[in-house]
This record gives structure tokens, C-alpha cells and sequence, in this order.
């Protein structure tokens, strides 16, 4: 098993910045690919970006490129998400995954086994 525990989430003001970070325990060695997703009520968890904890390649929802940045370190077991220029269309619960690879399908929830229990970002305008 692996888990996953999110921090940084919070309360700021449009145009802020927070960082996220997911540390991984557990059976970390059999994740291979890391993601971010968010979740408002009433829809579906969607993608934010993904990371290779082996090779390090990223890649970024077309919505937050350029704006947020996914990052890890592999000696602390720990992914985070940089996100600047906030908007209030960003405030979600941010969720941290882990998956057995890291793919061109990475984008898909389906792709992870674990799953962090959240947490709230909320930006006001």
C-alpha cells in the first residue's frame, strides 16, 4: 500500500500563490507516475498535471500551463504543486495520486491507485 498525505491548501486572494505538497509512505517503489487532480461539487475530478517520479518529465492541463508547476523530490518522497496567478475558477479540493506508470494517459483518474484524502484551496476574488 502507499499513501498519500496533501498539505498546503488555504485561503488566498486572486493573483497569490500557494504551494502544494503530497509526501508518499508506504510501498512508494511501486508508483511510478505522480498526478494532481481537483474536484469542485457537482463535477468530475479533473486533471491538473503529472510527473515521472523516475525521469522527472511533467506535463500540465492546458488550463493551469504556465500558471502552475509540478515538481518532486525523490529523496523525500514528495511531489509538489506551484501555483501562481491564482483564480477564483482554481478553488477546488486538490487531490494528490499515485499510479504504476507514467503515460501519455497519465491525464486519466483511472491510471492511479492511490489517492490522498484532499485538500481545500480557495481563492477569492
Amino acid at each position: 500500500q502507499v499513501q498519500l498525505l496533501e498539505s498546503g491548501g488555504g485561503l488566498v486572494q486572486a493573483g497569490e500563490s500557494l504551494r502544494l505538497s503530497c509526501v508518499a509512505s508506504g510501498r512508494t517503489f511501486s508508483t511510478y507516475g505522480m498526478g494532481w487532480f481537483r474536484q469542485v461539487p457537482g463535477k468530475e475530478r479533473e486533471f491538473v498535471a503529472a510527473i515521472s517520479w523516475i525521469s522527472g518529465s511533467t506535463y500540465h492541463a492546458a488550463s493551469v500551463k504556465g500558471r502552475f508547476t509540478i515538481s518532486r523530490d525523490n529523496a523525500k518522497n514528495t511531489v509538489y504543486l506551484q501555483m501562481n496567478s491564482l483564480k477564483p475558477e482554481d478553488t477546488a479540493v486538490y487531490y494528490c495520486a499515485g499510479g504504476q506508470r507514467y503515460s501519455l494517459s497519465s491525464y486519466r483518474p483511472d491510471e492511479y491507485n492511490y489517492w490522498g484524502q484532499g485538500t481545500q484551496v480557495t481563492v477569492s476574488s
